[in-house]
């Protein structure tokens, strides 16, 4: 008897503990079952030490912004409410004319590219409640100023329209599709340097400075549209891949009140980009950054916004490339705060108005990694960076000079904040790889924690009922002395007695991190899911990536998927040396950049990966764009090698895994032809692999169910070759 109770308290814990791990499924994970309470549209106002939040109410299945103190976190006003307005019952984002007494909201949005779309906006005045439609299907409507005007682009030509008078102003006139665009970024511009508006109003709202782009002479990219239409349709698009023509670029005055439009002379410089452009608080001088095709020698201009005179403020150079941010601030004497890698790691420099370097303000073996703002009552800057460690973020305070540095976050992990306009508060947002989204009040003066407004709990705690397993963070050590960044999420029941399969992923590109302290994101989700099913996953952040200085970083150059690829199969041979890992059954994913180093790591690691799947990979970087290729390569014509050695397309022979490709193939970014090139080098190597097409999906592949099937797609893939 004694026997049977314990047999029978045996089945009784077994059946608690399957219970009690409930397991974690696909459908869940992309229908939302997990996602994380946040503060939609959090924006802190410019005139009042207040933020508004875009808040959804489901009763009446309107939006509406509402306005909170940052002092007391207390709501003190709905400054619009959707459902007074049938039209605009929901909307899609919005905007403050510069008294905050007037919004513009975007409805009807259409998706162009990445950043990029169309709407449709209403004017509304808080005051008085009255709304008024004004445009329809335009790009970037901007403020001036002072508030009379909006500036705005609509089908490749910029316009001004007075708020008074309603009387609408053309800039310009040749915009053409495929041709010439004004005042916003083309195709390239907005995927690499990830800005759309080409234009800014200087400070007196007399002038508008605007970059013109003639692409008359890019080579075009042309994608068949399905949809279920009886004859497809072709989208043809300007796409300047690596070696070929850019658009060439021009910069623009244009006085409002006498119509007269001037270029600025940049003759002296050949075959430039123009990725940045911000009048700077003298209504007269206006700043552009140019920097040379190869990308290592930047130049900030000071320009005359009369004369159109311009001269060199400021240079940069780099034996590898400049990177391009939104970082240049303007104090109020047009001195100017800069961030830059030149000391080797990424720092906050200031800089008179005439260009002479003030002060270094941060120093040390570690990288800046976002510029908050400047307070000048105080004199202080406030930033975020990796000081304690390149796989976390705190925020800090500093004073100009470079004293008085104070660590304002107190948790371990990943802390953004959201300064106040007077800079007396800041919403901390943290999370970990075990705290979900946290968001709190804090003091900006000693991040003293005052409220929290916005937490995970009930996340957290419906998490508990699948029992899951954690991140576990360790620095890899490579045969060939690399220290590398890591994770490893083993199965809940580890057993160390046991071998397991591992299952890799990376990204891997230039200046990117996959191995940080933060929450969960989708792929993780799907990671724990497959722990449930026996694997350990494994992330290792290789040479190239970020966040552990220049050196780092920029070794990779000219070589992109050398070093990266020796670093995943190197770590893949240490963690198939750990005792409880089966060094037989190891694989290896990613997307895009990932998708390129899994493709070439099952081939040029044929004999330590199992398996690999790659989902909208480059396979060879003459396909990819002229900015982001050549920032790291150079052009093909410069660097062949660069180029071919480390392309997938040209090692297929080597396969002797189990290889699945996927691509969409309306993919504007990596196009399809990277992966119709790469099973053609499969099957004219007599190699079998498995491969899937999504019809009219771009890069991301989503809509309707396609996640959904995608990832249960790749999950059976996981489940039968490894």
């Amino acid at each position: 008897m004694g026997k049977f109770l314990k047999t029978g308290l045996l089945f009784l814990l077994i059946g608690l503990s399957s219970v009690a791990q409930k397991k974690i499924t696909v459908d869940e994970i992309y229908r939302g079952q997990f996602r994380t309470k946040g503060m939609d549209e959090l924006n802190a106002m410019k005139n009042t030490d207040q933020y508004t939040v875009l808040n959804f109410d489901k009763p009446s299945e309107s939006a509406r912004i509402d306005l909170f103190d940052f002092a007391t976190l207390k709501k003190t006003a709905t400054l619009f409410d959707g459902k007074d307005f049938s039209e605009l019952k929901t909307f899609d984002s919005y905007s403050f004319d510069p008294s905050e007494k007037k919004i513009l909201i975007a409805v009807n949005s259409n998706q162009i590219y990445r950043h990029s779309f169309t709407a449709d906006y209403f004017l509304y005045e808080i005051g008085t409640k009255k709304l008024e439609k004004l445009f329809t299907g335009v790009q970037e409507p901007t403020f001036s100023p002072d508030g009379n005007k909006i500036a705005y682009a609509s089908g490749n030509n910029l316009f001004v329209y007075d708020i008074a008078s309603k009387k609408t102003t053309q800039i310009t006139s040749d915009g053409k599709k495929n041709s010439i665009i004004n005042g916003i970024s083309d195709w390239v511009y907005e995927e690499e340097f990830a800005v759309v508006r080409m234009f800014d109003w200087s400070a007196d709202s007399k002038k508008l400075a605007y970059v013109r782009f003639d692409e008359t002479e890019v080579p075009e990219f042309s994608m068949t549209v399905f949809e279920k239409e009886l004859y497809p349709k072709t989208e043809t698009f300007k796409y300047p891949k690596a070696g070929e023509k850019n658009a060439l670029v021009s910069l623009h005055l244009f006085d409002v009140s006498s119509a007269k439009d001037q270029s600025v002379n940049l003759s002296k410089y050949n075959d430039f980009y123009i990725p940045r452009l911000k009048w700077t608080n003298d209504a007269n001088v206006l700043s552009a950054q140019i920097i040379n095709r190869h990308q290592d020698n930047l130049d900030i201009l000071f320009i005359d916004g009369n004369s159109a005179a311009s001269k060199v403020i400021l240079n940069e150079k780099d034996a590898a490339y400049v990177d391009i941010t939104d970082n240049l601030t303007f104090l109020k004497d047009n001195s100017f705060i800069w961030t830059s890698e030149k000391d080797g790691f990424n720092h906050i420099y200031y800089y008179d108005k005439t260009g002479k370097l003030q002060n270094q303000v941060t120093k040390g073996n570690w990288e800046v990694t976002a510029y908050y703002g400047f307070d000048d009552k105080t004199g202080n800057i406030f930033y975020q960076s990796v000081e304690n460690g390149s796989t976390v973020r705190d925020v800090y305070r500093i004073s100009l000079n470079g004293k008085n540095k104070k660590k304002l976050s107190s948790q371990n992990g990943t802390n953004a904040a959201t300064f106040s306009p007077k800079f007396d508060y800041y919403i901390n947002n943290f999370s970990s790889s075990t705290v979900p989204p946290t968001f709190t009040l804090r003091a900006a003066k000693d991040g003293k924690e005052l409220q929290t407004i916005v937490e995970n709990s009930a996340l957290l705690e419906k998490m508990k009922g699948y029992d899951l397993p954690t991140k576990e963070f360790f620095t890899l050590k490579t045969i060939k002395g690399n220290e590398l960044n890591a994770w490893m999420i083993k199965p809940k029941d580890f057993d160390p007695a046991k071998k397991y399969p591992v299952f890799m992923f990376q990204y891997s590109g230039p200046g990117s991190q996959q191995v940080a302290n933060d929450w969960l994101d989708y792929n993780d989700l799907w990671f724990l899911s497959l722990t449930q099913q026996g694997y350990i996953i494994a992330c290792v952040d290789g040479r190239g990536t970020g966040f552990k200085g220049a050196a780092f970083k920029k070794m990779t150059q000219k070589e992109l998927g050398k070093f990266e690829v020796e670093d995943q199969i190197d770590a893949a041979k240490v963690i198939g040396n750990y005792p409880y890992v089966d060094a037989s059954r190891i694989g290896i994913f990613g997307w895009s950049y990932g998708g390129f180093m899994a493709s070439n790591c099952i081939l040029k690691g044929a004999d330590v990966f199992k398996m690999a799947i790659a989902v909208a990979p480059v396979t060879n970087w003459r396909f990819y764009d002229s900015i982001y290729t050549e920032r790291y390569m150079q052009t093909p014509q410069e660097n062949a090698s660069g180029y071919d050695d480390n392309s997938p397309i040209n090692f297929a022979s080597q396969l002797k895994g189990k290889y699945l490709l996927i691509h969409g193939s309306a993919d504007d970014n990596v196009h399809v032809q990277n992966s119709m090139q790469m099973i053609e080098s499969l099957v004219q190597a007599n190699k079998q692999f498995d491969w899937a097409i999504y019809p009219d999906k771009n890069h991301g592949i989503y809509g309707g169910m396609t996640r959904i099937q995608l990832f249960d797609k790749m999950t059976d893939f996981v489940l039968k070759n490894l």
